[in-house]
């Protein structure tokens, strides 16, 4: 069984055990939350999506926070020692789906 859930903007496609990261959740690690917006969920009967996917509910635990690898743009001049580097950090939540209701 699968589901489709949607947060931070984004859509994740989860089953159960899977660790998926997401944008920074205000919580803290060790906490549970609950995924209210489902998209659609998949099973051996087929696919619902719509009315039926929205009474479904996605059960997680939060595993930890963190900031995904450091995205690099390096930029200098030749023979005049100027160099520069910029970069960004995306601030992270990694989740470990728990339960799928469907």
């Amino acid at each position: 069984m699968y589901a489709v859930i949607l947060t931070g903007g984004k859509q994740y496609k989860v089953s159960v055990d899977d660790e998926i990261f997401i944008e920074k959740l205000d919580t803290e690690a060790g906490q549970d939350i609950e995924f209210d917006r489902v998209l659609a969920i998949g099973d051996d009967s087929g696919i619902r999506a719509g009315q039926d996917a929205a009474k479904a509910r996605v059960a997680g635990q939060i595993v930890k926070h963190g900031k995904n690898k450091k995205i690099d743009i390096v930029t200098y001049k030749a023979k005049k020692g100027y160099r520069r580097k910029a970069g960004h950090r995306q601030p992270y939540t990694k989740v470990r789906i728990t339960a799928i209701h469907a």
